[in-house]
């Protein structure tokens, strides 16, 4: 397992008692669409997780097959859709602890509000970045949320 791989399931372990299992695709999950793809699963099904500055950073996971709604996301955070912008790889290195493609839906680095698409509660099973743009795990929605301390939202476009 890829050492970044192996330092998410670790810390998933440690810090909420998850065995997480990674799976690991030497040709990339990167898109959800490549993630889709290499898993077999309905591209709706992979839960990606973006990092946008509104102002402060937080974490958007949302539906592979939904874009996120920057109006929506700055209504939630009460600022003005002029605010929201994707975080730099920098940014999300520095705040979060992993790099862009690879960013896990919690075990972050530092405490950001983590806003959860509610389009994934409509599966059993969603897939989500495990450390590496390679690596994705299966977990349940609703544990999901509950593991990221994500508030469920009506973000998608």
């Amino acid at each position: 397992m890829h050492p970044r791989a192996r330092a998410f399931a670790d810390r998933a372990a440690t810090e909420y008692d998850l065995d997480v299992d990674v799976h690991e695709f030497p040709e990339g999950t990167k898109t959800a669409a490549d993630a889709a793809d290499a898993i077999g699963c309905d591209v709706a099904q992979i839960a990606s997780s973006l990092a946008f500055r509104a102002p402060d950073l937080v974490v958007v996971v949302t539906s592979g097959a939904n874009r996120v709604s920057e109006a929506r996301l700055a209504r939630l955070r009460d600022v003005s859709e002029s605010e929201i912008e994707m975080a730099d790889a920098d940014d999300v290195r520095e705040t979060l602890g992993w790099s862009i493609g690879g960013v896990p839906p919690f075990c972050h680095e530092s405490d950001v509000p983590v806003y959860l698409d509610e389009t994934l509660t409509e599966f059993e099973t969603v897939w989500a970045a495990a450390g590496t743009p390679e690596a994705v795990f299966p977990i349940a929605p609703d544990r999901l949320e509950a593991l990221a301390d994500a508030q469920l939202v009506d973000v998608a476009e």
